[in-house]
């Protein structure tokens, strides 16, 4: 289990980015209070790869206005990501799945990068 090392954004000019090939099971340092966070998922392997993102803790029963409650705790399932292709996820917007110790699973030669 490896920790996907972050590239900070802050400050002006260019910058190195950090890049981690995930293997069976990685971990994110998500902090809720740092807006603008984004993951990379890039797959340069030969075949499509279905990460899902679970923090430890996600809720099981999350209200959602309208619909009822709603379960982050199986994680967020990304969807297939196809040989050669890449997908960005601003973390803000999954935040509700990301308590506790944040996972990433199944998604075994991936290349990630973590902005924040």
């Amino acid at each position: 289990m490896a920790a996907i090392t972050p590239t900070s954004m802050s400050g002006p000019g260019v910058r190195t980015l950090a890049e981690t090939t995930l293997s069976a099971s990685d971990t994110l340092a998500f902090d809720p209070g740092v807006t603008g966070s984004i993951l990379v998922l890039r797959n340069p392997t030969g075949g499509a790869l279905s990460p899902v993102i679970t923090g430890s803790t996600a809720s099981a029963a999350i209200p959602v206005s309208g619909y009822g409650n709603v379960s982050a705790a199986g994680g967020y399932a990304v969807g297939s990501i196809p040989a050669g292709q890449a997908r960005v996820i601003p973390l803000d917007t999954i935040a509700r799945y990301l308590d506790g110790i944040v996972t990433i699973t199944g998604g075994t030669g991936l290349v990630a990068a973590f902005l924040k």
